[in-house]
Order: structure tokens, then sequence, then C-alpha cells
């Protein structure tokens, strides 16, 4: 394929992801009211632990349940079209890779939905009940009023990071099939990553305690050594194929 007829694939690719992220939002919207009691069910139980007397959340302007309701339809249409868009970037990716690597679309597909949502799990049941109880601890003499609104806005940065941050095997998968990186490499480097890891932790943790950022670092560090595995694995399949191949040539 030329440079412009990538360019017509990518094109291509983009719309079918934006057709299937409004397919999404449609069915999220008509279901965000019930999912939206769900997702504040942990602020309300770290309410009640914390021996709050109000455990009600509140909202400070006329359009903040609305508002609240669209948004929450919106993440969850993201999140449906997921194995969607993953599969239209596995079609763009697709054409330069080999027949046999071709065949681990559902291998893709799948784990890149299944990391998802178990980094979005490790989130709602862990990470966040560790902030909200850490965060409603420092009450002092005052009392809490949650806005629904800011509390979502936080729940997200978690929730959502640790989805994305939970990809990492498959952004390593990736790069190792082209080329870019060896597991030898990210050995070598694993020391800058640690780094990078605390940066991102630092950036996705909405408190200052050491204890929850160690928290959302200790998975980063497990999926970058699980990322190694799979550059390994990438790296013994592909000296395996050349194998043949010149087994074949000789031949």
């Amino acid at each position: 394929m030329s440079f412009f007829e990538h360019l017509v694939e990518l094109r291509k690719r983009i719309l079918y992801s934006l057709a299937f992220i409004g397919g999404g939002l449609a069915v999220g919207l008509l279901v965000s009211q019930s999912i939206t009691w769900w997702f504040t069910a942990p602020v309300l139980k770290a309410l009640s632990d914390a021996k709050v007397a109000n455990t009600r959340l509140i909202y400070t302007s006329p359009m903040g349940a609305l508002t609240l309701y669209l948004t929450v339809g919106f993440y969850l249409g993201l999140v449906l079209a997921l194995p969607f868009v993953l599969y239209q970037i596995w079609l763009f990716v697709a054409p330069g890779l080999y027949r046999h690597e071709r065949r681990a679309v559902a291998w893709f597909v799948g784990s890149g939905t299944g990391l998802f949502l178990a980094g979005a799990a490790f989130g709602y049941y862990l990470a966040l009940p560790m902030t909200l109880r850490f965060l409603l601890s420092i009450q002092g003499p005052f009392q809490p009023m949650i806005s629904v609104n800011e509390y979502f806005d936080m729940a997200m940065i978690i929730l959502m990071g640790l989805g994305l941050v939970f990809q990492l095997p498959i952004l390593i998968f990736i790069l190792a099939l082209f080329g870019i990186v060896t597991p030898k490499f990210l050995w070598q480097n694993f020391r800058y990553a640690i780094l990078l890891i605390s940066i991102v932790a630092a950036a996705i943790t909405p408190t200052t305690d050491a204890l929850t950022m160690l928290v959302f670092m200790a998975p980063m560090i497990v999926l970058y050594l699980l990322g190694i595995g799979v550059a390994a694995l990438v790296m013994r399949g592909k000296r395996k194929r050349a194998e043949q191949l010149s087994g074949a040539g000789a031949a």
C-alpha cells in the first residue's frame, strides 16, 4: 500500500470506530441512570464507614443530574464500543503482519477488552475505595457534602486511567511484532520503566499518600513484566517462523 492508501485505510477505520462509539453511546444513554446508582456505591459506603451523618450526594447546578447521566452514558458507550474499536485497530495494522500473526485477532481483541475491564475492576474494588477512605479520614471540624459530579470526575480518572494502563501488554505486543522493542531492551530499561510508572501513578492517584500510590504502581510493574514475557513469546514465534522459511528455502 502507498502512503495515500494508508491514509485512506486509516480514515476508513476511524469512521467505523466513530460509528461503533456512537452506537455504544446510544445504548449507554438508555441505561446510564441505572448504572449511576451502581457507580456511586463506593462513595456511599465510604461515607457510611466514616460515620458521616448525611450520606447523600448532591449536585450544585440545575443541570447537574442531566450532565452526570450524559457523561456516564458517554463513558459507558466507549467501554461497549471498545472491542469493535480494537478490531478496527487490528484491521489497520494486520496488512503489515504475516498470515499466522493475523490469526491472533481474536486474542488481540479479547485480551484488550479483558485487560481494560480488569483495570477498571481493580480501580472500582480496590483503588477507589482506598482513595475515598483516605480522603474521608481528613475531615477536621467540617461536614462532607460531596458533589456527585466532582466524585464522578475523580472516579473516572481512576477507573479509565487504570483501564488504559492495563493495556500495556497489548502495546508491548504490537511493538514487539514490528520489531520496535525486544525482551532484552525492555529488561535493560526496567529502571527507566519504573520511573515512568511512578510518574503515571502520581498523575492518576488523586491522593498524596505513598500507600495509595504504591497500590497504583504495583499492577503497572506486574503488567510491564508480563509485557516482557509477551515480547519473548513474539520473538520466539518470529525465530521459529524464520527457521521454517529458511528450511523451506534450503529444500
